[in-house]
Formats: structure tokens, C-alpha cells, sequence
């Protein structure tokens, strides 16, 4: 009985885990995938909850792209255009929100 349970235990964390992935948002993906020394399921799931409220679908995406690339970032910033400046301002505020409540940075 007691390995039955052990069993059924194992098989309900690899579902979490499975479902978890199947569940994250872009940024959570990226962040989960990123070769960063403090990456962990918190800290992605939070900057992902920040990024529902502070980003749209589009930016998120664009985000994301980020943490492959970190390049992009700079190249995005580096932008003239107003809509470019617009999406800059929004990826600070979203790093700040970020920082702040997921001590992330």
C-alpha cells in the first residue's frame, strides 16, 4: 500500500511540473530555460505574474526574446521611434515592478 502511495506521489509532481510548463507564459518559459545562477520556478512564476499586469501579449513576447538575447534588449532601447521609446518605458516600469516584488533584477 505504502509504495502504491509513494508511487502515485511521484507520478502527481511530474504531472505539476508537466503542467507548469504546459501553463507558463513567455516570460516564465524564458526565465525557466535562461542559464542564470538564480533561476528557479518562484522567482519565474513571479516575474511572469508582473508581466501579466505590467506588459501586453506583444511585449511579452518581445521580452522574452530578452532573456535568450541580451542583445535585443540593448538594440531595443537603442531604438528612436516613439512607439520603441513607448515599449522601453513600459519594460523599465515592468523591471521595477519585477525587483520589487519578485527581488529580481
Amino acid at each position: 500500500m505504502m509504495r502504491c502511495v509513494l508511487q502515485g506521489s511521484a507520478a502527481l509532481l511530474l504531472l505539476g511540473a508537466s503542467a507548469t510548463s504546459l501553463f507558463a507564459g513567455p516570460i516564465q518559459q524564458a526565465c525557466l530555460r535562461s542559464d542564470r545562477n538564480a533561476v528557479n520556478l518562484a522567482a519565474c512564476s513571479c516575474i511572469e505574474g508582473v508581466a501579466e499586469f505590467t506588459l501586453s501579449a506583444a511585449d511579452q513576447r518581445k521580452v522574452a526574446g530578452f532573456f535568450k538575447d541580451p542583445e535585443r534588449a540593448e538594440k531595443a532601447r537603442a531604438a528612436d521611434g516613439r512607439a520603441d521609446e513607448a515599449f522601453w518605458d513600459r519594460y523599465e516600469s515592468f523591471g521595477s515592478q519585477a525587483e520589487l516584488y519578485c527581488g529580481a533584477g
